[in-house]
């Protein structure tokens, strides 16, 4: 007697998987995949890209300061002095160490440190940076005295995250930036000094 057809393995119907065709799909995505990652920027093009920032954040902070701070000035110079500002020599010593330090400190960080110390490190520099310019431009040009000391004594508190972060990564890198820290907080003394001397 012969089966029927309702016997016959349903199996024997259906289309037979192509193994060349799963492979090709496993293939194209596995290729996709491998676009996407690749797409992305490495860890490695990240660090580069943050040490590129810090530098270019550095040598703005010098070109900058340099166009509109301008001691040799007549209004400047008729300017009562407050007793604690330090002479014009330390000046000419502790701006090129602290410039050279913030980039040098600053780009350590960006390429070793965690991704999130780096992220709070570029963060904040550029704040202070931006604040110290902005007491720069408020003092030397408008000559609004009490707005620069503000400015000046809130980037020395965005500074301070900053030191943290460095000496959380290693002590020499937290040592180093310690004489920025203190000469903007003196600076911020003297420029609040300028304003009790105007009052």
């Amino acid at each position: 007697m012969s089966p029927s057809i309702s016997a016959i393995d349903t199996s024997l119907l259906a289309p037979a998987s192509n193994p060349r065709s799963r492979s090709v799909d496993t293939s194209c995505m596995n290729a996709a995949t491998a676009s996407s990652v690749s797409s992305a920027p490495s860890l490695e093009t990240w660090r580069i890209i943050a040490v590129g920032a810090v530098i270019v954040s550095v040598i703005a902070y010098a070109v900058l300061s340099g166009v509109w701070v301008s001691t040799e000035a007549a209004w400047y110079q008729s300017l009562t002095k407050p007793s604690w500002q330090p002479p014009p020599w330390v000046f000419g010593v502790i701006w090129p160490y602290n410039f050279i330090v913030l980039a040098a400190v600053g780009s350590l960080i960006a390429w070793r440190a965690p991704p999130s110390a780096v992220a709070v490190v570029l963060s904040f520099l550029v704040v202070s940076i931006a604040l110290a310019l902005t007491w720069a431009y408020l003092f030397y040009v408008p000559h609004a005295l009490g707005a620069a000391a503000v400015a000046l004594t809130s980037a020395a508190v965005a500074t301070i995250p900053i030191v943290i972060v460095a000496f959380q990564q290693s002590w020499v890198w937290g040592a180093l930036l310690m004489p920025y820290q203190i000469w903007v907080a003196l600076a911020a003394s003297v420029s609040w000094g300028y304003v009790s001397q105007a009052t």
